[in-house]
């Protein structure tokens, strides 16, 4: 039968000077007043609770207690102080609204009392401490810690009671504590459980953030290109000035692009001219345009690149190849946005951003006098340097893929992969024309692979050097046949997880010629077994 019922407080109108019973409660009235100085003076619970604890343990013979606090955000009422309990028991004191008789008195925000927790279905043990059966004879009840209409947790005590009126009364006391130390918990709550968990919310999200911005034109995920899409995530947003620095085949344009179609001129034109793709002498017409009649061939007036670029982005590449001219000019648009056309006497006025960049050493030729001072500071405003490819790691193998699958659709091949051996001498390689190289030789191998796979003898002679054993080849018939023969073998043991007699009947050899031929070039098949 079940003794488990709820209790309305307010029924409860026993007297606490009452001590037939042997168990006097008169004594715990100046401990009530002293929590309420604590609470008064600091509102602090940490010390509430000890004096609570120390209450339920001395004065009323308590032999487990425990004070339960309820994170509304995550649902879980978790144990956050207790005796008569290990640090393992406490640990596993967590329940969701509802859920055993803790979760019920959260649920509902009544006091439930259990005569006897052997005959209530509802007590779940869930912290293990009563592993032998003998503590199912104690009296359990559980008052809400209440603020308002809203339930901050709980505060639960187990003993034997031989006098069920002792037992209300100390269901009382423990109601009117739980009524005291509410304001405390609540403020708990807000500055301990809540604060955190929106410290590590807004962290998660921010890191989050951090993650899911990455240009969709740009491959990449390695540390040096997650901190240039951090500063591209920053500018993006402003109008700033930005200088493009790196080495040349490493993605310039591709920054200036997401820079531009991540700010808020996304919408506005993306303007781009080569400072060295064109003669001097009509670079001026090209940047700034001219009049009619301003030049023989003049036969009508036309806009340059800045005023095609009004309310976007002009991005200026090899801004270094500039003459001292042009960059005097180039250095009245950055201060003023004004500039007037070849042959006019008109200032055009453009609100714009200006991207320009180089794989030159800008300070230098300052130094130097090829390149104005004034210009350099007014351009360096915001700049970000495009880490080389070889300092890129696996961004190698992310590019790779992706030129492979671009060029295998363009072409109309069947190729679908890169071997392991390809896929180590691309890694192994110093690539100095960086991205752009990277992509010229995959086009190629592309087309000169037959089988599906891009192969080490696919690439160029340049990237055939060595393989993932260490093992230098040459450039002899005999040495690059060894080479051929080395990754058919390797692309084998892989196929196969390392199953010699399966490679040795792909390759249409005996076990015992590929073991000669394995033990020539130093393989193990054991690295090749899946884990």
């Amino acid at each position: 039968m079940d003794y488990t019922y709820a209790i309305d407080l307010d029924d409860f109108v026993d007297d606490f000077t009452d001590c037939k019973t042997g168990e006097c409660r008169v004594n715990v009235l100046p401990i009530l007043f002293q929590i309420s100085q604590v609470i008064t003076e600091s509102e602090d619970l940490p010390s509430s609770l000890a004096i609570i604890l120390k209450v339920m343990q001395q004065r009323m013979r308590i032999v487990r207690g425990t004070v339960s606090l309820y994170d509304r955000e995550t649902g879980k009422i978790f144990i956050h102080e207790s005796f008569g309990m290990t640090d393992e028991q406490k640990a596993r004191g967590i329940y969701q609204p509802g859920e055993g008789i803790t979760g019920k008195v959260v649920e509902t925000g009544k006091a439930i009392i259990v005569p006897e927790l052997r005959d209530s279905p509802s007590f779940l043990n869930r912290t293990q401490a009563r592993t032998d059966g003998t503590d199912l004879s104690f009296s359990f009840f559980c008052v809400p810690i209440l603020h308002g209409k809203k339930v901050l947790g709980t505060i639960s005590a187990e003993r034997v009671y031989a006098n069920r009126r002792l037992l209300k009364q100390d269901v009382e006391l423990m109601a009117t504590i739980a009524s005291m130390i509410a304001p405390a918990v609540e403020l708990y709550l807000l500055e301990n459980i809540d604060k955190v968990r929106l410290e590590n919310e807004n962290r998660r999200l921010s890191n989050a953030l951090k993650q899911r911005f990455k240009p969709t034109n740009i491959i990449g995920n390695s540390k040096p290109m997650q901190e240039v899409y951090e500063l591209i995530h920053k500018v993006a947003a402003t109008k700033a000035t930005v200088l493009v620095l790196g080495e040349s085949g490493v993605g310039k344009e591709l920054v200036a692009n997401a820079i531009h179609y991540n700010s808020a001129t996304a919408d506005g034109p993306f303007i781009k001219f080569n400072c060295a793709a064109l003669p001097e002498s009509i670079v001026e017409s090209e940047l700034f345009g001219h009049e009619k009649g301003s030049f023989t061939g003049a036969a009508a007036m036309r806009k340059g690149r800045f005023e095609l670029a009004d309310g976007g982005t002009i991005f200026l590449d090899e801004v270094g190849e500039l003459s001292l001219p042009m960059q005097a000019k180039l250095l009245r648009v950055l201060q003023e946005k004004t500039f007037e056309r070849v042959g006019g006497a008109r200032p055009v006025k453009v609100d714009l951003r200006i991207i320009a960049a180089t794989n030159r050493d800008l300070p230098d030729m300052v130094e130097k006098g090829t390149f104005r001072e004034d210009l350099y500071y007014r351009l360096n405003v915001f700049p970000i340097t495009i880490p080389p490819l070889r300092e890129r790691g696996s961004d190698v193998i992310l590019l790779a893929d992706h030129f492979v699958a671009h060029y295998a659709e363009e072409s109309g091949r069947e190729a679908k992969r890169i071997s392991t051996p390809a896929l180590n001498m691309l890694m192994a390689y110093h690539w100095p024309g960086n991205v752009r190289e990277l992509e010229n030789v995959i086009e190629r191998s592309v087309i000169l692979s037959e089988d599906g796979v891009i192969h080490g003898y696919n690439l160029p002679p340049s990237l055939q050097t060595s393989v993932e054993s260490g093992t230098t080849f040459g450039c002899g018939l005999e040495a690059k046949l060894n080479a051929v023969e080395y990754e058919m073998i390797v692309e084998a043991l892989k196929t196969h997880a390392g199953n010699i007699t399966e490679a040795a009947r792909e390759l249409g050899l005996t076990r015992r010629i590929l073991g000669l031929r394995m033990e020539k070039y130093g393989l193990d098949y054991r690295p090749f077994r899946k884990k």
